[in-house]
């Protein structure tokens, strides 16, 4: 396992936070320094067809090791890190045979990971745990998931007798800032379906997630002198207050959880005279995805409306963009993908934890592109923030569930008589 630590400490002490406010694809030059090592690494454990380009997309293969016919499958993870917190000077602590107490990540600044707030940290009594010290994230999203990917295809590699097909697997940048699948060539790639690995804790394996929308609303005001103001003053901020109270009560992340949906107020900035509101929408329905949107633009009628007279012309503008889907629409007509995934880990005694995304992953748009792709667990926690850590253990039992998957997939007979594919790649 030292090697496997090793490896992924390599991966996380390269900076590569990405930047929603860059045009670049990727959308921060030091992305590439990860992107680069991991090109040379790939060539170095034995791969084929190690491509990246000019984009920072990896690709690479391990060609079948059967005379059967076997679907190509497929492995992705991301090696760009949130810029929700800061990912330089990544200063990893090892924490062995931990203990079940509070765990000093920084003793100086007196940031503890307490199992009494954290509570999963007790299910990992008596392993060992790589933590940060308090200062940035960790990068166990997405490195951990990297970290299994090529251990996993090393692990192959030196040992043929584990019987599977041709496989795929690709590293992408930007998947934090939601651009991770935009420039992913699904063609090229040429597999059957493919897996991420980037979900959290040991045993998940999601193949729903919400469907998203983002919405950018503008308020426009009215300035005057505050002495003489009544009658006159138009203040845009207030307006837009006045429309987050019109929200659903209850309704916000904090206050959901499962399938529910919600509305997301992640940023204001305004002034008087002009406000703008951000917003993210969420739901796994279709349908209720829609109403929310539609409720949006319903609440926007009523406040240029009530305005129309005293403001002359729309005092809101709501632009709503969808972001992504439900893969669950996409993966359900092959859910024989999900079953393979959920066999390997029954098969190395992991207890599958079947539940939807709360959020999105890069598997959602390949999905949609024609590359079915649910998400397996990478085996962190805490992600985007300084209390993010990740059992040793469960990189290894990722790693171990990549390779099951792959080995069961050559197993002649494993798909009923309607889910055979019907080419050889």
């Amino acid at each position: 396992m030292q090697h496997i630590i090793d490896r992924f400490i390599s991966y996380i002490t390269i900076d590569t936070e990405s930047d929603p406010n860059s045009q670049t694809t990727p959308s921060t030059e030091k992305q590439w320094n990860l992107a680069n090592k991991l090109v040379e690494e790939l060539k170095t454990i034995g791969l084929e067809d190690v491509t990246i380009d000019d984009k920072a997309y990896i690709m690479a293969t391990l060609p079948s090791n059967v005379d059967h016919e076997v679907p190509t499958i497929g492995f992705v993870s991301h090696f760009d890190t949130s810029p929700d917190f800061s990912g330089a000077n990544v200063k990893p602590q090892i924490v062995e045979n931990y203990d079940g107490k509070d765990i000093v990540l920084n003793a100086e600044k007196n940031i503890i990971l307490s199992p009494d707030y954290f509570k999963d940290l007790l299910q990992y009594k008596g392993q060992t745990i790589i933590t940060t010290d308090g200062t940035t994230l960790l990068g166990a999203d997405d490195k951990a998931g990297i970290t299994e990917i090529v251990s996993a295809m090393e692990y192959l590699i030196q040992h043929p007798e584990i019987k599977h097909g041709k496989i795929r697997i690709g590293f992408t940048p930007d998947e934090e800032i939601g651009r991770g699948a935009h420039h992913f060539d699904v063609e090229k790639f040429g597999a059957q379906w493919a897996y991420t690995m980037d979900g959290s804790q040991i045993g998940e394996l999601e193949y729903e997630n919400f469907n998203a929308a983002g919405a950018k609303i503008t308020f426009k005001g009215k300035s005057v002198h505050p002495g003489y103001a009544k009658g006159k003053m138009i203040n845009s901020m207030l307006l837009a207050n006045d429309f987050i109270n019109e929200l659903p009560k209850g309704e916000t992340p904090q206050e959901t959880k499962g399938y529910e949906g919600f509305f997301h107020v992640h940023h204001i900035k305004g002034t008087i005279e002009e406000t703008v509101l951000e917003l993210i929408i969420r739901d796994h329905n279709k349908k209720k995805f829609e109403k929310r949107k539609e409720l949006i633009h319903k609440i926007t009628k009523q406040f240029n409306k009530k305005f129309a007279k005293k403001f002359g012309e729309d005092i809101v503008t709501a632009e709503v963009k969808d972001q992504y889907y439900n893969m669950k629409e996409k993966v359900l007509p092959v859910k024989h993908i999900v079953d393979i995934a959920e066999k390997a880990m029954r098969e190395l005694n992991i207890k599958p934890i079947i539940k939807p995304i709360r959020g999105g992953t890069d598997g959602s748009q390949l999905s949609f592109m024609g590359l079915p792709c649910p998400n397996i667990f990478a085996g962190g926690h805490n992600f985007h923030g300084k209390y993010e850590y990740v059992p040793a253990e469960s990189i290894q039992k990722a790693t171990e569930v990549i390779v099951k998957i792959a080995e069961l997939t050559a197993v002649p007979g494993i798909f009923s008589s309607t889910e055979k594919p019907k080419t050889k790649r």
